[in-house]
Formats: structure tokens, sequence, C-alpha cells
């Protein structure tokens, strides 16, 4: 163990100091957009009544899917926070966070073109903002995390890397299948600490 500990270190000073850092930074961009989502989704579960009044000023749903989607919604939020911070199904998770801010987006452009005056209800009852330039402009910024885990998925610490041996590819490491890939020292596998 002590060599293999030994051979760990001296793979990982080789590698340049930025390299190296990328997994960590990768792991705070992948924390930060799965707490975005979580708490956007418990704000609006605390008071699910006002955020189905939310969207019912969209004016943009037919009434009777008015209910059923503003019930729903907190929860898929929730359970995409919860899926980025613990880095499982990272990819799924961060495209599905994807959709849903164009979604968001879509329905307050055609809002604020429309000149309706209304509550964005992103943050439910947490936070009250008009929508307007504003708030598509801090919505795009918020979509931005999901938007760079989707492409690069940031594995370390993550369930994907833990359960599915998917490689860090926010890090730049190759997949482990790549002909002549070594593995990247900050995902080694489980056998590899052995």
């Amino acid at each position: 163990m002590h060599g293999a500990g030994g051979a760990i270190l001296g793979m990982v000073l080789t590698i340049p100091l930025s390299r190296r850092l990328l997994p960590a930074l990768g792991l705070a961009i992948r924390v930060v957009a799965g707490a975005i989502w979580l708490v956007a989704g418990i704000a609006k579960v605390a008071d699910l009544s006002h955020f189905h009044t939310q969207v019912e000023q969209y004016r943009l749903l037919p009434g009777v899917f008015e209910a059923p989607f503003a019930y729903a919604l907190p929860f898929v939020e929730i359970l995409i926070g919860l899926y980025l911070l613990v880095g499982l199904l990272i990819r799924p998770a961060a495209i599905g966070a994807c959709a849903l801010m164009v979604l968001f987006l879509v329905a307050q452009i055609q809002a604020w073109v429309r000149g309706l005056v209304l509550d964005c209800g992103c943050f439910g009852a947490l936070a009250h903002e008009r929508v307007g330039l504003g708030t598509i402009l801090r919505d795009v910024a918020l979509g931005l995390p999901a938007l760079v885990m989707a492409v690069r998925p940031a594995r370390l610490a993550s369930l994907d890397s833990r359960l599915l041996g998917l490689p860090d590819a926010f890090a730049g490491s190759p997949p482990a299948d790549a002909p002549g890939a070594e593995p990247h020292p900050m995902t080694l596998n489980r056998s590899e600490e052995d």
C-alpha cells in the first residue's frame, strides 16, 4: 500500500497545478448547480398554493394543466438538485435542468413581451421579483452551472464515478477504455487503491 501511495503522489505531482485543480473546480460548479435547483424547489414546496397562483398569472398553460404543473415542478427541481449534489446521473440531470431553464426563460420572455406584471416565481415565496430583463438575465446566469455539467460532467466525489465507473469529464480525463489511457489520479478505481 505504501508503494502505491508513493506512486500516486508522484503521478499527482507531475500533473500541472491547473489540471489538478480542475476536478475540485468541477465539483464546486456541480454543487452550485445542485444547490440552485434544491433551493428553488424547496422554496416552492414551502408554499405550493402561492406557487400555483404564480403559475396561473403567466397565463401560458391551459387551466387543466396549471395545478398539476405547479404541484409537480418543485419536486422535479428538488430531484434535479439532489441528483446533481450527490453526482448521480449528472449529465441527464443537468440536461433536465437546462431544459427546465429554457422553459422558464420562454415563460418569462413571453410574459414580459405581453406586458404582464407578475412575480417571477423562480424561488417561490422566498424572493419576489417582477418579471423583466433582470430576472431573465439572472436565470440565464443561474442556468450556466447546469449547462457546464451537461457538457462536461464533474464526477469528483460522485456516485457516477463510484457506482458507474464514469470518468471525470470536467477534469479532461479520457474514458477508461480509451487506447493507452491512464486513469486520472483523482478518479482512481477502488481496485487501484488496494
